[in-house]
């Protein structure tokens, strides 16, 4: 038990250097890049908060390499101090001296689903609002929910509050929708109800509409006019739209059930949703698969030579795992596979394969 407790935490240390590594370049890119693409009238604290509210997202898709780059830098330090030879000297076998390793990893993969999700979903979120309002002025949110489709779009001529009823699945065509235009100086200016509204470049083309003056002292009836098409101008993509409405990784996994169900009362595809968050479930089984891999090419002395080589095919062979893994994913987004295969399958079969990779080579 105690050899347990020093692989286990020699592993732990390990993995916490190397992600603070990897977080101090992470940090520093994306800093160079949000200094390059945002404009000059935002200053440099408000960079930095960019940064901070980025930097979460990218540590967590990296998770798999610097798990199977910790396995590596432990396997290859317990080689050379001839720590390894010592424990399978004394009867510890080579899956005996994996158990530590791999039970940190889990525990790792499932405080990262359990803590660092909903820690990248709320910062990722807040990163694109703040990022949409310095490049533009003003954000745009998507609210979904049991009484139908919530959208807000803004620009120089004010703000603009669109509800509908029902949205084909992208959210680019609306059906029973109204707006309500709000003046530059936050009053509201104009009502419109139409029976369509079909998002297009630059603006909303409504159809059978009808438009209210919301103007102070005027009666709103009086001045209603009805409009076959009307054409309201959008700062509104479908991109954005997709963005807001289609991201999963921006939803809590606490909270991705009960909105899955939302979506479903609404009308829309979950399919995204529900294979992100059973490959979320999941993960913790793929980073336990990294360390397997890991410890499959180093757990060999190091007299034996070829070291490089070895490192060489470990991170080769995660990071093709990591890409069918994502592979999977675009299947199951596309209807091509089931959501439950494509989130487990490729974990499930990754450890399998670093598990026979191991027996070869511990018996040949």
């Amino acid at each position: 038990m105690i050899l347990h407790f020093y692989f286990a935490r020699r592993f732990l240390w390990l993995f916490l250097g190397l992600f603070a590594v990897f977080g101090i370049f992470q940090g520093l890119l994306d800093l160079v890049e949000e200094l390059r693409s945002l404009p000059d009238g935002v200053s440099f604290a408000q960079v930095l908060q960019l940064v901070g509210l980025k930097l979460p997202e990218g540590l967590y898709q990296i998770l798999p390499l610097v798990m199977i780059l910790s396995t590596i830098a432990l396997f290859l330090g317990l080689a050379r101090s001839s720590e390894l030879v010592v424990a399978r000297a004394s009867g510890r076998s080579g899956l005996a001296v994996l158990v530590a390793p791999v039970m940190v990893a889990a525990l790792i993969g499932a405080m990262a689903v359990a803590v660092m999700n909903p820690i990248v979903a709320a910062t990722s979120k807040r990163y694109a609002d703040l990022r949409e309002s310095y490049r533009s002025g003003e954000a745009s949110v998507l609210s979904i929910g049991a009484e139908g489709l919530w959208l807000r779009q803004g620009g120089p001529e004010g703000q603009s509050v669109i509800h509908a009823q029902r949205a084909s699945t992208d959210a680019t065509v609306l059906f029973d929708v109204s707006f309500v235009t709000y003046a530059p100086n936050g009053g509201p200016a104009q009502r419109i109800t139409a029976r369509e509204a079909r998002l297009e470049d630059g603006a909303w083309l409504l159809h059978q509409a009808k438009a209210w003056p919301l103007a102070a002292g005027l009666n709103p009836e009086v001045g209603a006019k009805n409009h076959a098409s009307l054409r309201l101008p959008s700062t509104l993509t479908q991109d954005s739209i997709r963005d807001r409405f289609g991201r999963p990784s921006a939803i809590a996994i606490w909270d991705l059930p009960a909105f899955i169900n939302e979506l479903s009362d609404a009308g829309f595809s979950a399919r995204r949703h529900v294979v992100w968050y059973q490959m979320e479930l999941a993960r913790p089984v793929f980073l336990m698969a990294m360390v397997l891999i890991g410890a499959g090419f180093t757990m060999r002395p190091t007299r034996l030579g070829r070291t490089g080589l070895a490192v060489l095919s470990a991170v080769l062979l995660g990071f093709g795992l990591y890409y069918v893994r994502n592979f999977a994913q675009i299947l199951g987004e596309n209807g091509q596979l089931a959501p439950f295969i494509a989130a487990w399958v490729p974990p499930l079969a990754s450890v399998l394969l670093a598990l026979g990779l191991v027996l070869h080579m511990e018996d040949g």
